[in-house]
């Protein structure tokens, strides 16, 4: 009996202790996307400074813009004026409405891609340092409404909102979250630290459903303030860091915050409420459970920070990650501007793009043309190209222009990377004269969601004539035409001569009499042919039988004689 007790208390403690082991994880280095992902805490500012006809002024400094490319989206935002800075080449994929005008240096190495309002773009003389850049614009305009520093930016766009901070009138630089500016939607690259997480593979309690998520900063790490951003509602938070950390927390909506050290709220500080000087991955996680009273927890999260100046984020970070994409090398560039995105179209006489066309080659009417278009790249920058319209240019004397209709080709982003695949014919050409013509579409490029106007790009496509041969046509220059003439004057003066002689040898036919005419003609020479008799058959006038034979048939010679 007492065997078997001490077997049962064995169990009970195995069981006990594989319970407690099935409660943590180890922590593992993350990429896929962890429950918290870290930012800088920027240099910048936000006022409530409008100037006198209603426009706010914004200052963007693009900071170690390793991307290369970001987009901006202005399309909804309020009327302003817009200064953007990049100590970097940056290109931008630009969307504004009419009322935000931009303002660039002189020297400025932002390239503005798809920009439709180009007046609303101003060049000046601006300083690069940040105290000063805020005192052109304070000059200049009066004031200014938002300062904002971003690194590695992918897009950033206005939700339309009024940028303006109340009770603040000036604009003083200090270290801030970008996020918290509501009339600007950012999106970063998420910054590469030492980030340590895990998940235990223990079920959620379905009767406990709040979440408990876990940090913690090893007691190496040289870090005195931790500014934390929570950006889900109704969950529970341990927070752990060397002995002096403070915790400063700038959104917590319904959530419930445990740490062995000080957590600033907005409206309240919150002194140590636990003792844990350990940093064990294992011993953080069962005090948390046990600050909790709950079983499981669903994320721990390990940091060590390499820079003081960070905000660590709770919540899902949903940024789009860029796709490494590169293409060759482009010959040429068929751009309707040195300003916008290189963009290249080649020609291909099957579908599988595996025939490219030269540019001197004749393409049928009757034959479907299929075509590439890509645009080039900068550093590891995906980019989505959407063609909007086709048409193609006569290049006659008489212009002709004609939309051509063309369907989009499937293709994988593997097979066409920053490319779209169309396809197209020219059988509505045939009817037409011409044989030489541009080809040209008007595209979009895409960065991530953000569009912005591509421009154009154009190839000459030629078509071999079909049309039936023409009868040839005999050019003579004026020898040759007065030889004709006088070689037409020689033959009717042969013809007119022959006639006469025929007429001299054989007299007047016997059927025309001429005597009568030829003496009612005075000094109409006399014929030398001999005179026929006169009839003494008398004249119509004189005889009434005769007029009533008018029109009748000719009686024979017998009757006529009786």
């Amino acid at each position: 009996m007492e065997g078997h007790t001490v077997r049962l208390a064995l169990l009970l403690c195995i069981t006990a202790a594989a319970s407690a082991s099935s409660q943590t994880c180890d922590p593992k280095k993350v990429n896929d996307k962890p429950w918290f992902h870290v930012r800088e805490m920027l240099i910048g500012c936000w006022t409530s400074f409008v100037t006198e006809d209603q426009l706010e002024v914004h200052i963007l400094n693009f900071a170690d813009m390793s991307q290369g490319m970001f987009a901006l989206e202005m399309i909804n935002a309020k009327p302003m004026n817009l200064i953007l800075m990049s100590a970097h080449t940056v290109y931008c994929l630009v969307n504004i409405n009419a009322d935000v005008n931009i303002h660039v240096s002189n020297n400025s190495s932002i390239v503005m891609h798809g920009n439709k309002y180009q007046d609303n773009v101003h060049k000046h003389d601006i300083p690069t340092q940040e105290e000063e850049l805020v005192k052109w614009a304070t000059q200049k305009f009066g004031g200014v409404t938002s300062y904002t520093t971003i690194r590695n930016l992918i897009s950033i766009s206005s939700t339309g909102t009024t940028g303006t901070k109340p009770g603040s009138r000036h604009c003083v630089l200090k270290s801030e979250d970008a996020l918290e500016k509501h009339f600007m939607e950012i999106t970063t690259q998420p910054l590469a630290h030492s980030l340590l997480s895990c998940s235990p593979q223990q079920p959620k309690n379905p009767a406990d459903d709040t979440e408990l998520h876990i940090i913690n900063i090893p007691e190496n790490a040289s870090i005195s303030n931790v500014t934390l951003r929570v950006d889900i509602k109704k969950i529970r938070v341990f927070l752990r860091g060397p002995q002096g950390t403070t915790w400063i927390v700038l959104n917590a909506q319904y959530t419930q915050f445990g740490s062995n050290n000080d957590i600033l709220l907005p409206t309240q500080r919150i002194s140590p409420l636990h003792t844990l000087t350990s940093d064990n991955a294992r011993d953080v996680q069962r005090k948390a459970l046990e600050v909790f009273k709950v079983s499981t927890f669903t994320s721990y999260t390990e940091l060590r920070p390499v820079n003081p100046t960070i905000i660590l984020v709770l919540g899902k970070n949903d940024d789009l990650e860029v796709t490494n994409s590169t293409l060759g090398p482009i010959n040429s560039s068929t751009s309707s501007s040195p300003h916008q995105m290189p963009l290249l179209m080649q020609l291909y006489s099957s579908p599988d793009y595996r025939s490219p066309l030269d540019a001197n080659t004749k393409v049928y009417s009757d034959k479907r043309i299929y075509a590439e278009i890509s645009s080039h790249t900068f550093g590891d920058i995906a980019l989505t190209i959407k063609v909007i319209s086709c048409f193609v240019y006569s290049k006659d004397s008489c212009p002709v222009v004609k939309e051509l209709p063309f369907i989009p080709e499937s293709c994988s982003s593997k097979s066409c990377p920053n490319s779209i695949r169309l396809s197209f014919s020219l059988d509505q050409l045939q009817e037409l004269t011409s044989t030489t013509w541009d080809l040209e579409c008007s595209v979009k490029l895409c960065y991530f969601e953000k569009c912005g106007d591509g421009g154009k790009v154009k190839v000459e496509v030629t078509q071999p004539c079909l049309q039936p041969p023409t009868p040839p046509c005999f050019d003579f220059g004026l020898p040759g035409v007065l030889g004709i003439a006088f070689g037409g004057f020689l033959i009717g003066v042969l013809l007119i001569g022959a006639l006469w002689f025929i007429k001299i040898k054989t007299g007047y036919p016997t059927g025309l009499d001429m005597s009568t005419t030829a003496a009612s003609l005075p000094g109409c020479p006399c014929s030398g042919a001999k005179r026929q008799p006169v009839s003494n058959n008398p004249s119509p006038s004189e005889n009434s039988s005769a007029n009533a034979s008018i029109g009748s048939t000719q009686s024979t010679p017998t009757s006529s004689m009786a």
